[in-house]
């Protein structure tokens, strides 16, 4: 059974996708404390909040309510809400604290492909098709360090930034667990214009890219 905290359809705004139709199914629960986290409602798995799986479906307001669901009620609820996307987004929170399997491996089955994103710092339980986005959470307050088979598993990577030190940091995780991935996006946070020009330098400089949100600055989900 997978915790939920929200289910909507959208347009990826982020790396790889952005522009793709896409479904989000957002779990609950996260311990890695990131200081600029804009989803801190996922965090707390609190019973006190706990709601109906369709109480989970595009939510007008940000909130810590979830509901629960298995592979096959997440799967019937995408069908009931007449969802086009074909492209499924698994996020939190921190999802890879669930095994990603059985969900992944149903939604392939019925002709949906799956990405998910995650901080790195839990183990990566997913098919070896589904696309995996590693946002490397580097020195958070939760204590949980990146792990070396998370950045091997990645498809791209995702870093956000905001100063220099980041852009170290994240050169440095890639001595540490010694790999060095071929995609790399760097995403400014908050759309902030030193961090953007930062993050546009850098990725000229090192022949990365630029991931900018760009579901924010269209005002969408």
């Amino acid at each position: 059974m997978y915790k939920i905290n929200e289910v909507f359809e959208t347009i990826q705004g982020e790396a790889s996708f952005t522009g793709t139709p896409s479904i989000f199914l957002r779990l609950q629960g996260c311990p890695v404390g990131c200081a600029w986290c804009d989803t801190k409602q996922t965090w707390e798995v609190d019973n006190l909040y706990k709601v109906s799986l369709d109480e989970t479906v595009e939510k007008k307001a940000d909130s810590d309510h979830w509901g629960e669901g298995s592979a096959e009620q997440i799967l019937a609820l995408f069908k009931a809400r007449g969802y086009n996307a074909k492209h499924v987004v698994i996020t939190g929170g921190e999802p890879c604290m669930y095994d990603l399997n059985p969900i992944c491996a149903l939604l392939h089955q019925h002709g949906y492909s799956t990405q998910i994103e995650t901080s790195g710092t839990f183990e990566i339980l997913v098919p070896e098709q589904t696309w995996v986005t590693v946002s490397p959470k580097i020195n958070m307050r939760g204590g949980y360090k990146v792990l070396s088979s998370a950045m091997q598993r990645a498809n791209e990577i995702k870093h956000p930034i905001a100063m220099q030190k980041h852009v170290e940091e994240l050169e440095a995780l890639f001595v540490t667990t010694g790999v060095s991935p071929k995609l790399v996006y760097l995403q400014p946070i908050s759309q902030k214009v030193s961090a953007t020009k930062l993050a546009i330098d850098t990725c000229i400089e090192k022949n990365w890219r630029l991931s900018i949100q760009v579901h924010k600055y269209l005002g969408i989900n």
